[in-house]
């Protein structure tokens, strides 16, 4: 056994259902928003009351909850967000992420119990910056993505802070996340939580004297991409993150679905405890790969931790479907042998499917009986229907159930 202080797996928690997925697939902190404040307005976010239940379900089972505070705040907000602040008092998250100077100044005179973490979003790009942000009493910092991980663990190891860093997830294409497209092309500021994702739009190029004739950046019928960043996964080099000395690997995705949070908790909760568990036997395992691959995603890249310069160009290929669809959530079992779900796609009788576990490999099952609340045998359940499932095991509360798809046949070379 490893007998290192066992680093942190921080899961994004966009909504109270992403906050028990997290929870449920091994996460050891969780990082959440109320629904003003934060870089995510779109996620539908947390209410007062269930914040509350929030904080209530995680020390319960034993996870660290953290509160985004991290917009850059105006003039006009400082009266309604030193009120935010004192509300959060009363429910004492384990510790607020923050990025403007300000609201960590009001923070630390209005809620001074409660730890402060340093966003992203602030950009601490050296060692000295961290050291400035743990005078002013911060407990964290997370890195800036532009460093590469030695420089990181350089910081890591002169600072006296803690330092977090990504290791899964969508990167965004600007400095530290300090984009200005948005609010120039769609009035909706990135830096204030309402981000419209304009580098994820198609461009193509219009040459002055030829009006209303576009052409193609990259030679691709859809479109070109000559903003869109691949996805950070740093599945292959968990060890080098853990041994650079980082407190918390922090995974992107409060506004993702709960089968891409699923397969991400999972993943790295097993790697994190394989590693810990013998360190000499390490080895990435090709479940694991194989289950990030099975999440939709923009093609993986190792960002700039390396300093690969080709890891850093963008995404000409758009998202990446895999064969699966995410089918159900269970909700509980019942007395017969069945369980309770939520139907998220259409499920058939007979379907074959594969149950996402916390615990080791998916399992292969299949839909024996579908019946309905009224207890009537239907040969099929619509989304948005509670059901109860008849598999040949029943998977547990919370578990989720997804159908591989056939693949299209390979076109003639």
């Amino acid at each position: 056994m490893n007998e290192n202080k066992k680093i942190e797996l921080l899961a994004p928690a966009g909504t109270p259902e992403k906050l028990e997925i997290a929870v449920h697939y091994g996460a050891d902190a969780v990082y959440l928003a109320g629904k003003d404040f934060s870089l995510r307005n779109f996620s539908a976010n947390f209410s007062r009351e269930e914040m509350q239940a929030a904080r209530c379900l995680t020390r319960e089972k034993g996870v660290q909850m953290y509160v985004a505070v991290n917009i850059y705040s105006r003039n006009s907000e400082a009266q309604v967000i030193a009120d935010y602040l004192r509300s959060l008092e009363a429910i004492e998250p384990d510790a607020l992420i923050v990025a403007d100077p300000a609201i960590f100044m009001q923070a630390r005179k209005l809620i001074p119990r409660i730890p402060l973490h340093v966003s992203t979003q602030a950009n601490t790009t050296n060692t000295g910056t961290a050291r400035f942000w743990r005078d002013l009493g911060a407990a964290r910092v997370n890195a800036a993505r532009e460093l590469t991980l030695a420089e990181i663990s350089q910081m890591a190891a002169q600072s006296g802070i803690g330092v977090e860093a990504f290791v899964h997830g969508a990167m965004c294409i600007a400095y530290s996340g300090r984009c200005l497209l948005s609010g120039y092309m769609k009035k909706r500021e990135s830096n204030r939580g309402m981000c419209c994702q304009p580098c994820r739009f198609h461009y193509t190029l219009m040459e002055q004297t030829r009006p209303g004739q576009f052409f193609p950046i990259a030679e691709d019928p859809r479109g070109s991409y000559v903003f869109n960043s691949r996805d950070l996964c740093m599945i292959e080099h968990l060890p080098a993150m853990i041994d650079a000395g980082i407190c918390s690997l922090k995974i992107e995705g409060r506004m993702k679905s709960i089968h891409y949070l699923a397969g991400v908790v999972k993943v790295y909760r097993e790697a994190i405890d394989a590693w810990y568990r013998d360190t000499d036997a390490y080895r990435v395992r090709e479940r694991w790969l194989a289950e990030l691959s099975a999440i939709s995603h923009r093609g993986y890249c190792t960002g700039f931790y390396f300093g690969d310069p080709d890891q850093t160009t963008a995404n000409l290929d758009e998202v990446i479907h895999p064969g699966y669809t995410f089918v159900a959530k269970v909700l509980d079992k019942t007395p017969d042998g069945g369980v309770r779900v939520l139907v998220k796609n259409k499920i058939l009788s007979g379907d074959a499917v594969d149950l996402l576990c916390p615990d080791g490999p998916t399992r292969e099952d299949t839909i024996q009986r579908i019946v309905d609340l009224h207890g009537l045998t239907q040969s099929q359940a619509q989304p948005g229907s509670t059901v109860i499932l008849y598999l040949g095991r029943p998977p547990e509360p919370l578990d989720l159930i997804r159908r591989r798809e056939p693949q299209a046949p390979a076109e003639p070379s």
